[in-house]
């Protein structure tokens, strides 16, 4: 009879009801800056000319307008869910409502891996632009305090890296409506650096610099779509925060779907101006738009760009760490993971066991670990998310026990589910084999913990005693 306890539902109701501690603070707006927080980081200076000089030539603008479009049915589907069922948790909560326990829990243990993994390699490249920028005012760290444990290179922990992950901690720890003050101003501060950088640089375009358009032809424009695809990951994390929205029916959506509006227009922005300021074949570079700004002798907006990735990178924290307490969270209200990781503070409204438990191992992971390796399964965990999201549409839609009338919903259903869980999976299938390879360790582990753990103390397992 196990497995078919392992598929057991979770009835909404006592999810909602269970995250009645959180305050109900954000608005559309606020959705809005965790989101762009998460989607627009480093990556806005740099893939658009990387992309551009190896697969698609200027038509990297296209390269981009396509991606999003995948992207997009995705954040219907996700923007539907979140209006039909506010909860804490995201696609894990979604999976356990819909799917059953067993593959809301794998929903869940692979999104752990990305949240970390993600919030650990943010915080080394913050680190590097940081120890950086200090330099230049004269002032350094000692080497061993620069760099993951490496007793040959005389590194052996990066100070930085840990620090700006449990300062982050501590801002979330202080309360949503703090938190969003400050991420507020950094996200408008990043935008203002990046329309910045297109304001001036219209100036500098050179129409012959778009000829030819599409140098590796169509099928390169295409190509440059999946590379491009993985800079638009972020607003799903958006979801993680339904419990804390007033009207969510209404609020979700628009932070969902607005995320990834403003993130295809300021990346295609970015794109069309770098490839009309410098021809393509010139941008296979480090910092293409740097790079880009000091041909044209603006050297001031290139230095400019260093305090945008440094905020970038932050915000990408800020959201990064604020999903994952919330998913861990979830994910111990309903006793696959510890109780001790759902411990509430009252006064701040915010899941401090969960907080802590995520930066602090993102924090020592981010100050031991060198993690090139292993970014590659942050998307592994995306992508499952999204397609269980996707195709989840049609089983969402026959359960009358969720009521969504007045909420968003995906139009064109049941085609367009179908056709972004499609579209997700073969993303998904072009990932590096060695992506799979970690990935199948990672859930083999996961499965040992819920065969062990998970299932006996699951809620649902005590309720059916």
């Amino acid at each position: 009879m196990m497995h078919l306890k392992i598929f057991r539902q979770e009835n909404i109701a006592h999810d909602l009801k269970a995250d009645q501690h959180f305050a109900k603070t954000m608005v559309a707006r606020d959705l809005l800056v965790l989101g762009i927080g998460a989607v627009i980081g480093t990556g806005i200076f740099i893939l658009p000319g990387t992309v551009a000089a190896k697969t698609a030539g200027p038509g990297v603008t296209l390269s981009f307008f396509f991606a999003a479009i995948v992207c997009a049915l995705a954040a219907m589907c996700y923007a539907e869910f979140s209006s039909a069922i506010p909860v804490a948790g995201g696609a894990y909560s979604y999976g356990n409502i819909i799917f059953g326990e067993v593959i809301g829990w794998f929903l869940g243990w692979a999104l752990i891996l990305e949240y970390i993994l993600a919030l650990s390699s943010v915080s080394t490249g913050w680190a590097a632009y940081f120890n950086a920028m200090m330099s230049s005012f004269g002032v350094n760290l000692p080497k061993a305090l620069t760099g993951p444990f490496s007793p040959q290179n005389g590194t052996y922990f990066n100070l930085v890296a840990a620090l700006i992950v449990l300062l982050i901690a501590f801002m979330l720890r202080q309360g949503m409506k703090t938190s969003m003050t400050i991420s507020s101003a950094a996200v408008v501060i990043k935008l203002a650096i990046i329309l910045i950088f297109i304001v001036v640089g219209v100036a500098f375009i050179k129409p012959n610099n778009y000829h030819p358009f599409m140098p590796y032809h169509f099928s390169g424009v295409i190509r440059g779509s999946a590379t491009v695809f993985f800079a638009f990951l972020g607003f799903d994390a958006v979801s993680s925060s339904a419990a804390e929205v007033k009207n969510p029916k209404h609020n979700m959506p628009i932070g969902i779907i607005g995320t990834l509006v403003v993130a295809t227009l300021l990346y295609m922005g970015v794109s069309f101006v770098l490839t009309g300021m410098v021809n393509y074949r010139q941008l296979n570079v480090a910092n293409p738009v740097a790079f880009a700004l000091r041909l044209a002798h603006q050297t001031w907006l290139a230095n400019l760009l260093s305090l945008g990735a440094l905020i970038g990178m932050f915000t990408m924290m800020v959201t990064v760490l604020y999903s994952a307490s919330r998913l861990i969270y979830s994910i111990s209200r309903d006793g696959l993971l510890p109780k001790k990781l759902c411990r509430f503070d009252e006064r701040s409204h915010t899941p401090k066991g969960a907080l802590w438990f995520v930066a602090i191992v993102g924090a020592l992971l981010g100050g031991l670990g060198s993690l090139d390796e292993l970014t590659s399964l942050v998307n592994i965990g995306t992508l499952l998310a999204f397609i269980c999201v996707s195709f989840g549409i049609l089983r969402l839609r026959k359960r009358k026990d969720i009521p969504n009338s007045n909420g968003f919903q995906v139009p064109g259903y049941p085609i367009l589910p179908i056709i972004s869980g499609i579209l997700c999976t073969i993303m998904l299938f072009l990932l590096p084999k060695s992506a799979f390879i970690g990935a199948g360790i990672w859930f083999a582990i996961g499965l040992l913990i819920y065969a062990c753990y998970g299932y006996k103390h699951s809620r649902l397992q005590q309720d059916q005693r």
